[in-house]
């Protein structure tokens, strides 16, 4: 086998990248990924430099693949190693540029180890080393990993580290009355108001996938994004073209759940399918209107989920707001690899003591729940 490097994710076919990817994680997928790439929402002169490993047999047939890029800096990322950075500057290193395997401006679980057995899995994880040692960079990085992926890295010497998301489990509840009936009391009546109140404040609330995904609705939906996201980060990642090409090569894994009042559309939030899980990634308002941010990213989120008999809701980053609206403390896992010894032995100590007050900070979120005792 041997390993080369994709300046696009369009450069390996989509039958291919289908086969080594699989339906399961919208995340994954060619159609996610080069969106973000033809959109100019991840390319060079936005710090996303696509690095790609593709993993070939002797006669040039894939046998695997990892989603990966060259940053030029920690935007978009979700998990901070900015310190990390200021360590390597204080060594007399440079920490940029850098190998991320992550999906750009996505804090989603996804799988980044595409291949079907073990030995080209860890081939991947070893090539992307050797690219840092080749180039003489600083660093490696696998972000928001599955399980399998967190195994692979870990025989390969990557250090491991742990954040806190919030993720609803759908057990097998019929719709949100069900979720409320598992409450106590005083929780169910504050959860309902809430509901009640934000639905009381607009005229409907819209799930739009597929064809009902048109370019007035993405220029409603974008305007939001970019309102939000101006208030947030300074400067939103993803370009108004990126949601078109949404609508073009994935629409049926899009839910778009909008709200409307006095005859327009004035907040959204968007979400993806996967094979088992909602994920909701985006949102906006451009009206200010008392929970309805809770009620588009999270109420509805687990009205959708139960009426397509999924597992659960991943609602994104940060956010302990979501634990009294039933979303349980997850905790996700990233794998680093330092090619400075010193800095890496500061961050293996760094992270030990960090995983324990990660796992600290969850057992008090779980006390925090809504739930009925027992």
């Amino acid at each position: 086998m041997r390993v080369r490097v994709l300046s696009r994710a369009a450069e390996l076919a989509p039958a291919h990248w289908k086969r080594l990817a699989g339906d399961g994680n919208p995340f994954s997928s060619l159609e996610f990924l080069s969106a973000l790439e033809d959109s100019e929402s991840a390319v060079p002169r936005a710090g996303w430099q696509a690095a790609h490993l593709l993993a070939e047999d002797g006669n040039g047939l894939p046998l695997g693949l990892m989603p990966a890029y060259a940053k030029g800096h920690s935007q978009g990322e979700y998990v901070f190693d900015h310190s990390w950075a200021e360590a390597c500057h204080r060594l007399g290193g440079r920490y940029y540029p850098k190998f991320q395997s992550s999906i750009p401006f996505t804090p989603a679980t996804a799988p980044k180890l595409l291949a079907p057995d073990r030995a080209t899995r860890a081939l991947l994880v070893r090539a992307a080393a050797g690219i840092v040692r080749q180039q003489g960079w600083s660093s490696a990085h696998a972000t928001f990993l599955t399980d399998e992926d967190i195994a692979t890295f870990a025989s390969e010497g990557w250090l491991e580290r742990h954040d806190i998301q919030f993720h609803f489990d759908t057990r097998d509840y019929g719709g949100f009355a069900d979720f409320l009936a598992d409450l106590s009391s005083r929780k169910r009546k504050e959860l309902r108001r809430e509901r009640e109140a934000a639905l009381a404040a607009i005229d409907e609330v819209a799930w739009l996938s597929g064809s009902d995904l048109t370019e007035a609705v993405w220029d409603a939906f974008y305007s939001f994004y970019l309102d939000t996201g101006g208030r947030k980060w300074g400067r939103p990642y993803l370009t108004r073209a990126f949601f078109s090409l949404l609508s073009e090569r994935m629409a049926d894994r899009v839910i778009l759940v909008m709200a409307r009042r006095g005859g327009r559309f004035v907040a959204g939030a968007l979400n993806f399918l996967g094979d088992d899980c909602l994920y909701g990634r985006n949102w906006g308002c451009i009206e200010d209107i008392p929970f309805l941010h809770f009620e588009l990213c999270y109420h509805q989120a687990i009205d959708i989920a139960c009426s397509r008999g999924l597992k659960r809701v991943e609602a994104g980053a940060q956010g302990p707001h979501k634990v009294k609206r039933g979303y349980r403390p997850v905790v996700t896992r990233s794998m680093h690899h330092l090619a400075d010894l010193r800095l890496g032995a500061a961050v293996a100590d760094f992270l030990e003591r960090e995983r324990a007050a990660v796992a600290h900070e969850a057992r008090l979120f779980e006390d925090d729940l809504p739930f009925r005792k027992g």
